[in-house]
């Protein structure tokens, strides 16, 4: 089997101009350097249209000096801020690259022989380092995949909101009523329902137990039986929670659940646009044909990586992703190995989840994963194992365009000895 590694940016000739940018919030440091040695002094322009057009006439009049033939722009990767001039710059006859701010901060300390760090400095070692080899290309999401990323970045928002104000609703319940959390997990339908209505033990005193026991066979549909309801009553007589400023705690209680119950229903109107657009991408059925990936899991991936068909190499989707392994070692010494997470921390959350559900009893990545264990691998390495893995298995059906098909070795042996 040929095994193909990523290789470095390998478009810097001469006749390629290197255009750096430090990017800013409001204020975008540019710096020109041609394979000569030649140089424009790094300057600054705005993040405005105005700024843009600035830095794009200096950029074409410098190639037309230096008689160049193509430009290669990198940045380093700093969130949002570089977005707009990305989106300005895609139309343009550029090619795009991001450095690892590692890599500036490293080769920094090599200019001058100093830690010092300004404005007009960075874009010079930006170069330097795309003068390396060392930068990625830069997918921009198009289209439907444009709309997955940011639908996805928002669902992530939305699940950290309601993560902090559920941990805010079980401290302030354990205030007032402590046992509560205890006999039913806040987490669950039956638990939040029981917050909603029933965080004050006198008023789940009054309501008796044929009736709680009714509302939890019913919130529950069927799950729990009437033990929980006789736990909860007696609970309620014998509670340790607190009285003094009890209604101002029950009147944010209040608040909570309906901030939580506003952001379950934003979630789901989030998660229905994801499977909406999600259909809209061509590759897509490929990925949801490995069972244990869902519409969310498959939206998300696509929208974290842009484009899957524009990547040459698997090394290269599992660096966007953080999921190449480095070690360190020297001499005697035998380091470990580890992912980098150098890479989109919702990607990797993603496909964590995702080895989670393919690594299940009747899995169709429960052998390996069960293999791996058997080896004396932590479950944690076992996982990210199974990650790598998974994200293989996508890449290799999104280039070939086909569908997953299980026990496919197996099937193929089989063919072979008919």
């Amino acid at each position: 089997m040929k095994h193909s590694k990523t290789k470095k940016i390998g478009t810097i000739n001469k006749k390629t101009l290197i255009a750096a940018l430090d990017i800013g919030k409001k204020v975008h440091y540019g710096y020109f350097r041609a394979p000569s040695g030649k140089d424009f002094q790094p300057f600054a322009f705005h993040n405005t249209r105005n700024g843009f057009d600035k830095f794009w006439e200096r950029l074409c009049n410098f190639k037309e000096k230096q008689m160049l033939e193509e430009i290669i722009i990198g940045f380093e990767s700093t969130g949002p801020y570089a977005e707009p001039i990305c989106h300005y710059l895609r139309h343009k006859s550029v090619k795009l690259v991001q450095v690892n701010p590692m890599h500036t901060k490293r080769i920094k300390e090599l200019t001058g022989n100093s830690p010092n760090k300004t404005d007009k400095k960075d874009p010079r070692v930006i170069a330097d380092v795309m003068s390396l080899g060392h930068s990625l290309t830069v997918i921009v999401p198009e289209g439907a995949a444009a709309h997955l990323r940011r639908l996805t970045q928002a669902r992530e928002r939305a699940i950290e909101r309601r993560t902090a104000m559920s941990n805010q609703l079980q401290h302030l319940v354990f205030l007032i009523f402590p046992e509560l959390v205890h006999i039913i997990k806040p987490s669950t339908k039956t638990g939040m329902y029981m917050i909603k209505h029933y965080s004050d033990p006198k008023k789940l005193l009054f309501a008796g137990i044929d009736k709680l026991n009714a509302i939890i066979k019913k919130v529950s549909r069927g799950r729990l039986g009437t033990d929980r309801a006789e736990q909860l009553h007696g609970a309620a007589k014998k509670s340790v929670g607190i009285t003094e400023g009890k209604e101002s705690i029950l009147f944010e209680i209040t608040h909570l659940v309906s901030k939580i119950e506003s952001e379950n229903h934003y979630v789901e109107d989030l998660e229905k646009q994801m499977g909406d657009y999600l259909k809209k991408i061509p590759y897509s059925h490929s990925i949801l044909s490995i069972t244990g990936i869902g519409h969310v899991t498959a939206a998300g991936l696509i929208g974290e990586v842009g484009d899957f068909r524009k990547f040459k190499t698997i090394s290269a989707v599992l660096k966007l992703a953080g999921l190449d392994l480095y070690e360190i070692s020297s001499g005697a010494h035998q380091g470990c190995r580890r992912i980098s997470k150098r890479g989109r921390a919702i990607m990797r959350k993603l496909l964590y989840f995702a080895a989670i559900n393919t690594t299940r009893k009747n899995g169709i990545l429960h052998g390996p994963y069960q293999r791996h264990l058997a080896k004396g691998m932590p479950r944690i390495k076992a996982l990210m194992a199974i990650a790598r893995k998974l994200i293989g298995i996508i890449f290799a059906l999104v280039r070939d365009h086909s569908n997953y098909i299980p026990d496919y070795s197996s099937q193929l042996v089989f063919k072979k000895a008919a």
